[in-house]
């Protein structure tokens, strides 16, 4: 979904407004206004559980049914949650095989530290692409959560969202992540990755710079970071734009958080999660 679409989402979710849908391919699925005006029987203006704008409240048999849904959403979110901590175990655990490698022996290569940090790179991907669909079924539960569960256990709350009903209904009919890619990468480096990438960073300029004999010059620095054919300079001028361009992603998705949490007036966790 592009971010002009994103946008316009989120602003319905909040004002109640036309809302349109980008499909898999990029082409408009379909245009949908999500209002308060529709059937009255059985409707008690939004309050109290069940209760949505312009919809019946709902009868035993259909609570009985959500709370079904709702166990079903917190178990999907939990499976995609463990994939998560997979594949950041399985970095953590190349960054410590690279590192027992590089410092075995005084004669012992840097190279390894440099594909550790392509392929924790991989992981990073991966992982952002799973934890994408991990905050579909986060922000389903917790908008029941939210709506249902809290008014059911104090009837005198209203629903932080009239709307909740139909725009989760509109979620199920016209599935869209609801955060772009580069904030669910911000997201994950500010987790994990990115302490992971200062842990490989530093052991990549320990391995140069004093093992197993401090330098004594930049010419010999340049000289053991030096892998085969690429010279010491590229190698570093690498690092150095891996570790720009990745602090930049973090900065600019705690930015977007931080800004969710202004603009839609979201609890920090539901907000930076």
């Amino acid at each position: 979904m592009s971010a002009g679409a994103e946008t316009a989402w989120h602003t319905a979710r909040r004002r109640g407004a036309h809302a349109r849908v980008i499909g898999p391919e990029g082409t408009d699925r379909d245009t949908v206004r999500i209002t308060s005006t529709g059937p009255t029987s059985r409707n008690r203006d939004g309050d109290g559980p069940g209760g949505g704008a312009g919809l019946p409240d709902l009868t035993t048999a259909e609570i009985g049914a959500l709370a079904h849904l709702y166990r079903g959403e917190v178990y999907r979110c939990s499976v995609w949650r463990t994939r998560l901590d997979t594949t950041t175990n399985w970095a953590v655990v190349t960054l410590g095989v690279a590192l027992s490698i590089s410092f075995a022996a005084p004669e012992a290569s840097p190279l390894p530290l440099v594909l550790v940090g392509i392929l924790n790179l991989f992981f990073l991907t991966l992982e952002a692409r799973r934890y994408r669909y991990c905050d579909i079924w986060r922000t389903r539960f917790r908008g029941m959560e939210k709506n249902f569960y809290a008014a059911l256990l104090d009837p005198r709350a209203r629903s932080p969202n009239p709307l909740w009903r139909q725009m989760l209904a509109h979620d199920y009919v016209y599935p869209v992540f609801h955060l772009s890619y580069a904030q669910a990468l911000g997201r994950r480096l500010r987790r994990s990755y990115i302490w992971i990438m200062f842990i490989q960073v530093a052991a990549f300029l320990g391995k140069i710079t004093v093992h197993p004999t401090p330098v004594s010059s930049w010419d010999e620095a340049t000289q053991r970071a030096s892998v085969g054919a690429i010279p010491g300079e590229v190698i570093f001028a690498g690092g150095v734009t891996y570790v720009v361009i990745f602090c930049a992603i973090a900065v600019y998705s705690a930015w977007r958080d931080r800004r969710r949490f202004h603009s839609d007036n979201m609890p920090l966790p539901d907000a930076i999660y």
